[in-house]
């Protein structure tokens, strides 16, 4: 293996051009000095809110700033990335990241002074200077929370208690990542390693069933040491989203969490309920999988492992470009135009250095690049995350070419939906090309893993998180056996008479982050149905479908995401778009038993 390059070492063709935001260190230092001068004048817009003329000025001058902050702290961000072993922008970023909680103090003011006017009165005013119009979603976006909103004394102390309320996560990610220890497993070459979070996934997908045994049975028996304090913690975080949301005058934690973004509580409930109406879906790939790995028995840990091994095949960028190019054809020559432009303009850094940070991400501002960081290694899963990355890009840069600063920006329900969109039609792409019926297997069986983990699993942590709160809404206590007991009926109803429910198993909810993360997993599976339904309307070539979906693209958070992608053609509050998911779940399932 060849040794990692230095960052200086690798040709800049291959980098970012970030240099575009800042030439030189003194050019960010030059804007920072006078950003700190103009960001100052802010505060004197407080209690002067009281006429249209005013509530514009302020916002010319916080939308003048804020793009300058943005840019600085993009630039010492990225600039971080690249090496984090660099204490020159180490310390830019520290600078930037102290200075925006002074920025954001300076803004705190705003929401609050224009939820004390009359709502008739903002309406009149936007009405009455032309200017203003522009702002006319912006402001109803934040009249609508009114109801919700406590007196200034109220607000300032459920602030200055935020640390407190978040102390379950704090407790939970300490507890997980640095307390808990998994011990020592044998790999597939029978040397001894230590198990941790970060290589269990490696190990769980390993073609040797003793070492996937063994690593699902060593970590799961761990967190079982600590079910108590794990239960403890994720019902004091439960019990935290729901105080607030009774503090806040929400019906429930769902609603607190839905409302804001105007999404129907119906979206997240008949999400749950197509899951359950199709579960027999998942019963039967359970049962191809039980067949194709030729297994006697199938257990919880034989889920991640591939159905057939291929020989991995080596895809160098500039051959991963051409085959992201030729699967996105279907969206026509303006999307491949501006994709091509991103690669020749400068905005990825491809390859991995010493120093760099580790995985991917598309990240820029209103008067930037779209820039993306990859750490490029040659293979199959790159030019996946090419496409993706790429995907959440194209999406900033028509959001920001098309929409105002102000609604350039894009909620998480719609964030995942161009980046899955690409990679649905590249795994499609590369299916219908492959002509090896071994690859041909793999790659099938890598899209039904996708709609699996993204869309089953996901809803299944729904359908959990939607039992926890609820029955803690009721007064009903939860304990660690109230935890496991729920968690292991999910599974077997999710993965049906088949599959040997491993007792092992019933602790899992006890891992998962992102239950501290109130209601959020459901979006990774309307986004992933959302993003079906655009790929499959451009697939089979229905009218319209690439100026809608370009439509979708360009619209950033000028709307709520809901009535966003139902413009486009999308409508999450029916069950169409999840159901057309189980049907090319079904379909693939058609493939995988006619290859097989």
């Amino acid at each position: 293996m060849s040794e990692l390059k230095k960052r200086e070492e690798i040709d800049d063709k291959y980098k970012w051009k970030i240099d575009k935001v800042y030439k030189s260190i003194e050019d960010f230092e030059k804007d920072f000095e006078e950003v700190k001068k103009e960001a100052v004048k802010l505060q004197d817009y407080s209690g002067k809110l009281t006429n249209g003329e005013a509530i514009l000025e302020y916002l010319k001058l916080n939308e003048k700033v804020s793009r300058k902050v943005e840019n600085l702290f993009i630039y010492a961000h990225l600039k971080s990335d690249e090496d984090t072993s660099n204490a020159t922008y180490q310390a830019l970023m520290s600078k930037i990241d102290i200075y925006m909680a002074e920025f954001s103090s300076y803004t705190a003011f705003f929401v609050p002074e224009i939820l004390a006017l009359d709502d008739k009165f903002i309406m009149d005013e936007i009405d009455r200077i032309e200017e203003m119009h522009q702002y006319k979603f912006l402001f109803e976006d934040i009249l609508k929370e009114k109801p919700h909103i406590l007196s200034k004394e109220m607000e300032e102390l459920l602030a200055s208690a935020s640390d407190c309320l978040d102390a379950p996560s704090a407790i939970h990610n300490m507890l997980t990542n640095a307390d808990m220890t998994f011990g020592k497993i044998k790999d597939e070459e029978g040397n001894e390693v230590e198990l941790t979070e970060g290589n269990y996934s490696s190990f769980i997908r390993s073609k040797d069933r003793n070492v996937r045994k063994a690593a699902f049975e060593k970590l799961f028996s761990e967190y079982e040491k600590f079910k108590n304090t794990l239960a403890t913690s994720l019902t004091a975080s439960i019990k935290t989203f729901n105080f607030n949301s009774k503090v806040r005058k929400y019906e429930s934690a769902l609603e607190a969490s839905l409302q804001p973004n105007n999404i129907p509580l119906d979206v997240y409930k008949n999400a749950v309920k197509v899951m359950n109406d199709n579960v027999s879906s998942l019963h039967r790939y359970v049962k191809i999988k039980k067949e194709l790995l030729n297994l006697d028995e199938i257990h919880m840990y034989d889920l991640y492992v591939p159905i057939i091994e291929t020989q991995k095949e080596k895809v160098e960028f500039n051959d991963g470009v051409k085959i992201v190019l030729e699967a996105l054809k279907p969206l026509g020559e303006e999307y491949l135009d501006i994709f091509k432009g991103g690669i020749n303009d400068g905005w990825i850094d491809i390859y991995e250095n010493k120093g760099k940070r580790g995985g991917a991400y598309s990240w820029g501002g209103y008067d930037t690049m779209p820039y993306v960081l990859l750490n490029y290694n040659n293979e199959l899963e790159d030019v996946s995350t090419l496409a993706h990355e790429m995907g959440h890009s194209i999406h900033s840069y028509y959001s920001r070419k098309e929409q105002p600063y102000h609604y350039a920006g894009y909620t998480l329900f719609c964030a995942e939906v161009a980046s899955t969109t690409n990679e649905k039609l590249l795994i499609h792409h590369l299916i219908e090309k492959e002509n090896d019926e071994k690859k041909k297997l793999s790659l099938i069986n890598t899209e039904l893993e996708q709609i699996r983990t993204t869309v089953f699993r996901q809803l299944m942590f729904a359908e959990f998180e939607l039992y926890t709160h609820e029955s803690l809404e009721k007064g009903i206590p939860l304990t660690s056996e109230d935890y496991s007991k729920a968690w292991h009926e999910l599974n077997v109803k999710y993965f049906g008479p088949e599959m040997i429910v491993d007792e092992n198993i019933d602790i899992e909810w006890a891992r998962i982050p992102h239950f501290y993360s109130d209601f959020y997993v459901y979006q990774y599976a309307t986004g992933y149905a959302a993003a079906s339904a655009f790929a499959n309307a451009i697939l089979e070539g229905k009218v319209n479908a690439v100026e809608k979906y370009k439509g979708f693209l360009k619209s950033g958070g000028s709307d709520y995401p809901i009535e966003i992608l139902k413009k486009a053609g999308v409508d999450m509050t029916t069950k169409e778009p999840l159901e057309a998911t189980i049907k090319r779940f079904n379909e693939l399932l058609d493939m995988i038993e006619k290859v097989k």
